[in-house]
């Protein structure tokens, strides 16, 4: 099943591993370090982001009227959001226990640090923090489904370059019938890949540095 396809996506993943890691060195570009996963700028930095900040009434009056009154149907949207936090959290717990599925950590998923930021006034923290949250849950119930998936159909489609998720590379090519029979059995099984909460926990974490 280790075909130039599973080698393209064995790029993609190492690709999204080197921009977080690129991520983290722009920490000495902005004078900001890590310590217990949270950013910490530098004294002098958070003066002179705290100059740069707008005004929350400023940043309203001087937003396009259009962008307000549309404001309330982009919150909307968290209901739904929440139901499917909610959804995903509760049939994971009950079900992926009962099929041997590894559980998806939801922390991995949300990260709640631009509030941090000094520069942000509050409408524009919120807009992030939301943001934040609806990305993360999008992502967190698409590990499940794609985690289900490898359970229940672990078959790639004929031609969908964006259905790739993160259990795509595991899953048996479409209309290798045989193939399917042979190893249905044993990708059901194959989450060898995922750490497990235990070995995260006692990881440590690279990222920590002394705190500004």
């Amino acid at each position: 099943m280790n075909d130039r396809l599973d080698t393209l996506l064995g790029q993609m993943r190492q690709l999204e591993k080197e921009i977080i890691e690129e991520t983290h060195k722009k920490g000495e570009q902005f004078c900001y370090t890590f310590k217990e996963r949270k950013a910490h700028f530098t004294e002098a930095v958070k003066v002179e982001h705290r100059r740069l900040r707008i005004g929350f009434h400023h940043y309203l009056l001087h937003s396009r009227f259009l962008v307000v009154i549309t404001s309330p149907v982009i919150w909307m949207c968290a209901v739904p959001i929440l139901l499917s936090d909610l959804v995903a959290s509760v049939y994971q717990a009950i079900c992926f226990p009962i099929y041997g599925i590894p559980k998806v950590r939801r922390s991995e998923y949300i990260a709640f640090d631009r509030h941090r930021l000094t520069y942000l006034n509050l409408a524009e923290k919120m807009n992030c923090e939301y943001c934040a949250y609806a990305n993360g849950i999008l992502a967190y119930f698409t590990e499940i489904a794609a985690r289900t998936e490898q359970h229940f159909c672990p078959i790639k489609h004929a031609n969908c370059s964006k259905c790739a998720h993160s259990r795509y590379k595991k899953f048996v090519d479409f209309g290798d019938a045989e193939g399917y029979r042979e190893h249905v059995e044993e990708v059901r099984r194959a989450y060898g890949d995922i750490e497990s909460p235990a070995a995260a926990a006692a990881a440590p974490d690279s990222r920590d540095g002394p705190g500004a």
